[in-house]
């Protein structure tokens, strides 16, 4: 029975690659604006196809058909779509599968006209099956990206749905192949690669009728990923009925790559998402009701995305300038950053006072992983807490807390672990390396992330190997340990090399003794006891000894 305006209904059908091809070679099947644009890496579309050959799954591809008209990307996989249906007629949108179907259509519909090049922008767009390679398990997908033609028995994708260029392929085959290849057998191969792709069945779960709403909520509890749609995602579709300018999850990704290209990274676009929501006045950011909030506050969601623009990159300058956060993957909680984008949204030019207590608030909550597993009222009272400290002074850090212990493990995922980093690039700005060259601690954490701190000590049963204590921004010479590195330090350097990373000379006594495990305990009580030091300038207080390191990044 076909569904009404006020009703949904989920078809779940098989399709074939040909038949999926056809949907938007005619225009039915359409990507809407509010999804992200195409976003994946090469690799990504030769591990699709390999999947595709061996006849893995690759999920469901989860489609939304209605009457109603939403504007939609002019192209899909770089090829320009072509016009809408008749109107009155339905059109199916693309609610999950975006970027599978993108890296599907434009590479089996790749026309001559888009030719590959050596930028990475055309030749990704061309991958080749490598026929006479081994099954040896390694995907056998390759991408050409020389000026020149590719070797003959490179079997170009494109070709795989088109009859007449796969025999053409084929001939060429047989009238040049690799030298030492059997032609013949590998016609044979690539016949079975092509019937593999064009009989391949995709699943498509297809939900017909309702409004964009009922859409969004269905594909919120189906979608084929196990994973929920961004945030900003949701809210971009319930707020794009109207097709004017940039979507909200666009706004977000502008806001991103600008801070990105300061140099601070990539921060949050979940955190500056509900940053918006919490700077248009709401206070239940985390409410999974995306039709409500959508609501409340469509009216106002360019103003409060200028809004929250401006409040971001205050916020960022008082993380990197004030506290001495270096980097945006270093800020321990994405809650930390919406709450800062919401302070300084209220209060642009803050007084002393406030930038002082802010600065506590920031290490004490850091420190004692007061936002982890916060729940939606431990939030909503946060953002009210800000608000008022922005307006009336006064005090906001968490009383009755203390700070958990030094970590027993390096681990970037944990909080606590990305506050020690921060304040050990602080405490330890002056870095060294063997050779008396300066060490750019951040620039090299920019580049590297976790392998930015190397192993000190690399012996298998020393328990404490994992620890923080074990760890050092260092480079050395080719084939040569950081143990080696520090064990052989010219003594003209050796005393400065040392305390610019934080090492004691207790510490390198015992490893100069072959006493591993003890290098790794002293250097951690040293470390620990230095923080610990800089704790009690805000008025926290740590438990000696370690802590196990939990992984609450949000």
């Amino acid at each position: 029975m076909a569904a009404d305006e006020h009703e949904i209904t989920v078809k779940p059908e098989i399709l074939l690659m040909e038949d999926l091809m056809t949907l938007i070679d005619e225009g039915k099947l359409r990507v809407p604006r509010f999804q992200r644009p195409f976003v994946w890496r090469p690799q990504q579309i030769l591990d699709l196809f390999d999947s595709i050959e061996r006849g893995y799954p690759i999920g469901s591809l989860l489609f939304w058909e209605t009457v109603e008209k939403f504007t939609t990307f002019d192209s899909i996989g770089g090829i320009e779509q072509p016009k809408r249906p008749k109107p009155g007629s339905a059109t199916s949108y693309v609610l999950d599968g975006h970027q599978r179907l993108s890296a599907l259509y434009g590479t089996l519909r790749r026309p001559e006209s888009l030719a590959p090049s050596t930028e990475q922008r055309d030749w990704m767009w061309w991958p080749y099956r490598v026929l006479g390679e081994m099954d040896d398990g390694l995907n056998r997908y390759r991408h050409w990206k020389a000026a020149t033609p590719p070797p003959s028995h490179y079997l170009p994708l494109r070709s795989v749905l088109r009859t007449m260029e796969f025999l053409g392929f084929s001939r060429t085959l047989l009238d040049d192949p690799p030298d030492g290849a059997a032609p013949e057998r590998l016609v044979r191969e690539a016949e079975v690669v092509a019937q593999r792709i064009r009989s391949y069945r995709i699943s498509v779960v297809r939900l017909v009728g309702g409004d964009l709403t009922n859409a969004v909520e269905v594909f919120s509890r189906v979608n084929s990923t196990g994973q929920a749609m961004r945030p900003a995602e949701m809210v971009s579709a319930l707020t794009y009925h109207k097709g004017e300018g940039p979507t909200l999850a666009e706004r977000l990704d502008a806001m991103v790559e600008e801070v990105a290209d300061t140099g601070f990274g990539e921060v949050s676009s979940d955190a500056l998402f509900r940053a918006v929501l919490a700077v248009a006045g709401e206070d239940n950011v985390q409410e999974a009701r995306w039709e409500v909030l959508a609501r409340r506050i469509q009216e106002g969601l360019a103003d409060s995305a200028d809004a929250t623009e401006e409040a971001l990159i205050r916020a960022v300058i008082f993380l990197r300038d004030t506290v001495g956060v270096p980097l945006a993957r270093l800020i321990p909680y994405d809650a930390q950053l919406m709450l800062l984008v919401t302070f300084f949204h209220e209060c642009p030019e803050p007084s002393a006072q406030q930038v002082s207590e802010l600065t506590r608030w920031f290490w004490v909550t850091s420190w004692s992983g007061f936002f982890a597993g916060a729940n939606t009222t431990q939030i909503k009272q946060a953002i009210q807490q800000v608000r008022r400290f922005a307006k009336e002074g006064g005090s906001i850090s968490p009383e009755d807390v203390r700070a958990q212990p030094f970590p027993n493990r390096f681990d970037l995922r944990a909080a606590r672990v990305r506050a020690f980093i921060i304040w050990e690039l602080r405490e330890f700005p002056n870095r060294l390396a063997a050779d008396g060259s300066e060490i750019k601690g951040v620039d090299t954490l920019a580049h590297e992330a976790t392998s930015a701190y190397r192993h000190i000590v690399r012996k298998r049963g020393v328990a404490a190997t994992s620890s923080p204590a074990n760890r050092v921004i260092m480079t050395t010479k080719a084939g040569v340990s950081v143990k080696r590195t520090l064990l052989e330090l010219a003594p003209g350097i050796r005393d400065r090399v040392l305390a610019g990373h934080g090492i004691p000379q207790e510490a390198m006594d015992r490893l100069a003794a072959g006493d591993d495990e003890g290098f790794i305990e002293v250097r951690r009580d040293f470390l620990a006891e230095r923080e610990r030091a800089f704790m009690a300038r805000y008025g926290l207080v740590a438990a000696p000894g370690e802590g196990e390191t939990n992984i609450d990044t949000e």
